[in-house]
C-alpha cells in the first residue's frame, strides 16, 4: 500500500498513513471540542438480572480508553432494547467508569412496569470529565426491583461508545 504523508499544521505535527495511522496529535494544539478518539463495542445476547443493585450488564457492552490529556472530556453513548415483566415494577440502566457509578443511585434510564409486560428502547448520552491520562473502562451496568429484567432483548444489538473530546 502506498505511503500517504499529510501535513496537518494546525494539528502541530505530521501523521503518515499506510495500513495503519502512525504519530500523535500535539492535544495542546486541538481546538476545544475536536474528537480525538472513539471507541465502541456491541452485544446481541439478551442478558438478564434479577438484582436490585446494579450488576455488569454484559462483560462485552465495555469499553476500554486512554484520555491523552486530563483536560480531555469523554463523551459516552449507550441504547439497548429492554424487556421487563410483572406489575408495578421498575429497571434502571447507568454507566459505570471504573468502579464510579456516573448514574448515582437510579442511574441513566428508569424503565417502569404498570400493569402489563413492556419492552422498548433505552438509551443515554453523557460527557464525563475523569481528569486523568490513565486508562478507563466505561460499562453498562443493571438492576431492578423485582422480578427480571432483560436487556438485549430478542437478542437485539446493543452499543456503547466513548469519544475522547479536546478539553476546553
Amino acid at each position: 500500500m502506498a505511503l500517504t504523508r499529510l501535513n496537518t499544521n494546525a494539528y502541530g505535527s505530521t501523521v503518515n498513513l499506510a495500513s495503519n495511522v502512525t504519530g500523535t496529535l500535539a492535544n495542546s494544539n486541538l481546538a476545544a471540542g475536536n474528537v480525538i478518539q472513539v471507541v465502541t463495542a456491541t452485544d446481541s445476547t439478551a442478558r438478564a438480572t434479577t438484582s436490585t443493585s446494579f450488576v455488569t450488564a454484559s462483560n462485552t457492552l465495555s469499553v476500554n480508553i486512554t484520555p491523552s490529556s486530563t483536560s480531555s472530556k469523554i463523551f459516552i453513548t449507550y441504547n439497548t432494547a429492554v424487556y421487563k415483566n410483572g406489575n408495578n415494577e421498575y429497571g434502571n440502566t447507568t454507566v459505570y467508569r471504573d468502579s464510579t457509578n456516573l448514574g448515582g443511585t437510579n442511574g441513566f434510564n428508569y424503565f417502569y412496569i404498570g400493569s402489563d409486560d413492556l419492552g422498548q428502547q433505552v438509551s443515554a448520552s453523557i460527557l464525563d470529565t475523569p481528569n486523568t491520562t490513565s486508562q478507563i473502562t466505561y460499562q453498562v451496568y443493571i438492576k431492578n426491583n423485582a422480578g427480571t429484567f432483560t436487556i438485549n432483548y430478542e437478542n437485539t444489538i446493543a452499543s456503547i461508545t466513548a469519544m475522547e473530546i479536546a478539553g476546553w
